[in-house]
């Protein structure tokens, strides 16, 4: 079944997970998940996962690791990154690192509809 597949620039673990939510704090500009930084402050913010319910596909969140053990030929995409799948699990880009980089929570819940729109 088609739905979008978000992955975050960051590992699995509660070790890791302390690591980063530290990195965040001390040094934001430097955090290397943008797509973290943007829908997380110490926990997923209200209106990320208000939006993330309302859209008209499932979705799935995977980090770094768990993403390329699914996906080693993926290994040079740049991360974060958000994809489209198709019926048969194929990956069509959809956000990349660049843009996430770019962009702040509305930025993205506006970006996610326009694309959305165009390919529905």
């Amino acid at each position: 079944m088609p739905h979008l597949l978000f992955i975050y620039n960051a590992d699995t673990g509660l070790v890791n997970s302390l690591l980063d939510l530290a990195h965040k704090l001390v040094s934001p500009a430097t955090y290397p998940c943008s797509l973290c930084a943007i829908t997380h402050g110490t926990r997923m913010r209200p209106e990320w996962k208000e939006f993330v319910a309302g859209l008209p596909l499932p979705t799935e969140f995977l980090h770094r690791d768990e993403f390329l053990a699914r996906y080693p030929q993926q290994a040079a995409t740049a991360l974060p990154a958000v994809f489209l799948t198709n019926d048969i699990g194929e990956l069509t880009p959809f956000i990349t690192a660049a843009e996430l980089n770019q962009t702040d929570l509305p930025g993205l819940m506006q970006l996610i509809q326009q694309r959305l729109a165009a390919v529905m």
